[in-house]
C-alpha cells in the first residue's frame, strides 16, 4: 500500500488525505502492520499493527490485561532513562499500580469538586471575553483556547500566579516535542526543550507539595501529598508526574477541541444557528460530536502481554498495536455519514476521550465543563465570533494540535 502511518509524511499530508487514506484501511480484512524506522534519541520498536477499526479499538481499550500500557503508551517508546528522571507517568501503568494512583488522584474528579470549580471556571471565562474585547481578536489558539484549561488546572492545584506564565511556555515546549519524527538536528533541540520544561515544572510542583505537607491548604496538591481515607498520598516523584499529565492530557483536549471547534461552528452555520437556539439544549450533544469530528489525541500504543486473535489476525506476545482514535471515530459502522458535523448525532459510543476501560480519559467531565461553559460565553457575549481562513496545525502523529486559528467577531 501506499499508506505508512510510522512516516511523518504522511502526517504532513492534508486532512482529507489522511482520513482517506483510513478509510482505506477500515475497509480491510485485517488490521496492517507497519514496520518502523529507527528514530535519534527514542527507542524504536519493529513495528505495530495499526487498529483503525471502532471495534478493535474497544476490544483492546476493555482487555488492560492482554493490551498492556507498559512499557508506553507514546508511539515511538521513549528511552528508559526518562522514568527514572521523571518517573512513571499513570498512562504508562497498568494495574494495580494504575488503580493504586487513580484512586489517589480521582479525588479531584469528583461530582463535588467538579461542582466547587464552576463558579471559578465562569470567572476565567469572563475574564478571557473581556481580554478579547479589549485587545482585539488575533489568534484563537493563545488568546482563548490554550489559557482556560491551564488557568483551570493552576487553579486546582493551587499554582501561584506568578508562576504560571512560565507553566505556559513549558506546556508549549512538551507539545512541540510529542509524537513529532524530525530530523537528529531538530529531534535533538525538541527533546532538550521537553526534558528541561518537564524538570522545571516537577521542580515547581515538588517544591509546593513540600509547603503543603507542613501547611496544608484547600488545592488539589494538600489533597494529593496528605493520605487518603486508605492511608495512601503521592510521593513527589508521582505528584511530579501527574502534574506533567495533567498539564499535558488535561490541556490539550479541551485546548484542541475548542480551537478545532470554533471553525466547526464557523464552517457548519446551520449547526451553529441550531445550537443557539436552544444553547442548553444542544450544547452537550454539540461537545461530544466536536470531539468526535476532532478526536484531539489521535493515537495510544499497547504492547500485547500474550497471544491473541483480533478479528482473525494472530498477535504474539511482545507485538504492538496503536489504537488511532480518529480513525474510529469515523466508522462507517458506528457512525453513518462519518464526516458531517451533527451536533444531534448520538455520540455515545465516540473514543475521543480514549476507548473503555481503566484508562478511559479521568478528566473528561472537567473538559466538558470547561468547554460548555467557554462556549456559553464567547456565543453569547461575541455573537458574531467565528474562525478565520484555514488553521496552523501541529505536525504530529499523536496530538491533533492547533498552533494558531485567526478569528473575528
Amino acid at each position: 500500500m501506499d499508506i505508512d502511518l510510522a512516516d511523518l509524511d504522511f502526517w504532513r499530508k492534508p486532512l482529507k488525505e489522511r482520513q482517506e487514506a483510513f478509510t482505506r484501511l477500515r475497509q480491510l480484512e485485517h488490521p496492517v502492520f507497519f514496520p518502523e524506522k529507527k528514530v535519534p534519541l527514542l527507542r524504536s520498536g519493529t513495528g505495530f499493527y495499526a487498529l483503525v477499526r471502532h471495534a478493535d479499538v474497544v476490544e483492546a481499550s476493555r482487555n488492560a490485561k492482554i493490551f498492556s500500557s507498559e512499557p508506553a503508551v507514546t508511539n515511538p517508546e521513549p528511552p528508559g532513562w526518562v522514568k527514572h528522571v521523571f518517573g512513571e507517568s499513570m498512562v504508562n501503568m497498568d494495574d494495580p499500580r494504575h488503580a493504586r494512583l487513580r484512586r489517589i488522584v480521582s479525588r479531584a474528579f469528583s461530582p463535588k469538586m467538579l461542582q466547587n470549580l464552576q463558579a471559578d471556571i465562569e470567572k476565567a471565562c469572563r475574564r478571557i471575553v473581556d481580554d478579547v474585547i479589549a485587545a482585539g481578536p488575533r489568534d484563537f489558539v493563545s488568546q482563548v483556547a490554550a489559557r482556560l484549561p491551564i488557568h483551570v488546572i493552576c487553579d486546582m492545584m493551587g499554582i501561584p500566579e506568578e508562576y504560571r506564565a512560565k507553566v505556559h511556555e513549558h506546556v508549549d515546549a512538551s507539545t512541540a516535542y510529542s509524537g513529532v519524527r524530525p530530523s537528529v538536528l531538530q529531534s535533538a533541540r525538541l527533546a532538550g526543550k521537553n526534558v528541561v520544561a518537564l524538570l522545571a515544572l516537577q521542580r515547581m510542583v515538588i517544591q509546593l507539595g513540600h509547603q503543603r505537607v507542613a501547611d496544608p491548604g484547600t488545592d488539589l496538591v494538600s489533597a494529593l501529598v496528605t493520605a487518603n481515607p486508605d492511608g495512601e498520598k503521592l510521593t513527589d516523584k508521582e505528584l511530579g508526574s501527574f502534574f506533567a499529565l495533567l498539564l499535558v492530557a488535561g490541556n490539550e483536549t479541551a485546548r484542541n477541541t475548542m480551537a478545532h471547534g470554533i471553525k466547526l461552528l464557523t464552517d457548519h452555520p446551520d449547526q451553529r444557528e441550531l445550537l443557539m437556539s436552544d444553547f442548553d439544549g444542544h450544547i452537550n450533544g454539540a461537545i461530544e460530536e466536536m470531539v468526535r469530528h476532532v478526536s484531539p489525541i489521535i493515537q495510544f500504543r499497547r504492547t500485547v502481554t500474550d497471544d491473541y486473535s483480533l478479528r482473525g489476525l494472530r498477535l504474539r506476545k511482545g507485538d504492538r498495536v496503536v489504537l488511532f482514535y480518529g480513525s474510529a471515530n469515523r466508522d462507517e459502522d458506528v457512525f453513518p455519514d462519518p464526516d458531517a458535523f451533527d451536533i444531534t448525532r448520538d455520540t455515545k459510543p465516540h473514543v475521543g476521550f480514549g476507548g473503555p476501560g481503566p484508562h478511559f480519559c479521568l478528566g473528561a467531565n472537567l473538559a466538558r465543563q470547561e468547554m460548555r461553559t467557554m462556549f456559553r460565553e464567547l456565543l453569547t457575549r461575541l455573537p458574531g465570533v467565528r474562525s478565520v481562513g484555514e488553521p496552523e496545525l501541529l505536525v504530529s502523529n499523536f496530538d491533533n494540535s492547533v498552533r494558531s486559528q485567526s478569528f473575528t467577531f
